[in-house]
Formats: structure tokens, C-alpha cells, sequence
């Protein structure tokens, strides 16, 4: 199961909305037989989000980032992103309409596929329909 960085946010932000059901997805999560990965790009957009200012009262230090991006790599499988990724993400931007921030998420199912990996564990399950079989959501 692939966990998208806003799961990951969510989770660790005790103000974030939907923090408890972020927490408790997670642990659901751990609890299945089945690996939990990230990609490099997961770990960037982390750092990203919980090192600039956002809505929620409690923020976290850079240093306490950058120790969580520690536990994140010893917690999760890595995808490396290289060759493959970047062929499947141009396959699948020719056969979906996306552009702009959405190559992200693009990017995000392009590793995913890469990969064999079909479930993502996601809170923005919107930005991610436009995939359609091509991969599993799961959310709260």
C-alpha cells in the first residue's frame, strides 16, 4: 500500500484537520500484512508542507522535520523514482488530461505503477479519480 504525504501530514500534526482519522488510517495500515511505501517524492513534499507556515496552531521545528524524515525511511519501503517511473508518468499524462501541480499526483500513481503497486492510502481522493482502475483508493 502506497501512503500519500497527506496522510503522513495529517498524522503528525495534532491541530491538521482530520488528524485522528489520519492516526488511525495509519495504524490500520501497519497492522495489514502488506509493506507500506513512499517515494522520494513523498519525503520532499513532507518536508515542504510541514516546514512552512499552514492554518493549523501547532507547527514543528525544521530539525523535528528532518527527524521524522529519518523514522519515515526506516518505517516505510522507498520506490525509487528513476527510467520507469519516468516513462510510465509520460504514458500516463498522454492518456490522462493533467498538468500543472496535478504531475504530482501524476507522478505519485506513475511510481506506484512502476512499482506493481495498486492501493493508495490517500485523504484527497478527488485529485486521484481522474486514474480510474488503474489504481485502488483508500481513505479514511
Amino acid at each position: 500500500m502506497f501512503i500519500d504525504t497527506n496522510v503522513l501530514v495529517t498524522s503528525r500534526i495534532p491541530g491538521a484537520p482530520d488528524h485522528d482519522a489520519a492516526r488511525e488510517s495509519l495504524a490500520r495500515a501497519f497492522r495489514a500484512p502488506e509493506p507500506l511505501r513512499i517515494s522520494r517524492q513523498v519525503i520532499r513534499e513532507y518536508l515542504s508542507v510541514v516546514t512552512r507556515p499552514q492554518t493549523w496552531p501547532v507547527a514543528i521545528t525544521r530539525d523535528e522535520a528532518l527527524d521524522d524524515v529519518s523514522r519515515l525511511i526506516g518505517s516505510f519501503e522507498i520506490l525509487e523514482d528513476g527510467p520507469v517511473v519516468t516513462e510510465s508518468l509520460v504514458a500516463l499524462c498522454r492518456d490522462v488530461a493533467v498538468g500543472g501541480r496535478q504531475i504530482h499526483d501524476a507522478n505519485i500513481v506513475a511510481t506506484m505503477l512502476a512499482h506493481g503497486e495498486r492501493r493508495l492510502l490517500t485523504f484527497n481522493a478527488a485529485d486521484f479519480r481522474r486514474y480510474g482502475d488503474r489504481i485502488d483508493l483508500l481513505g479514511r
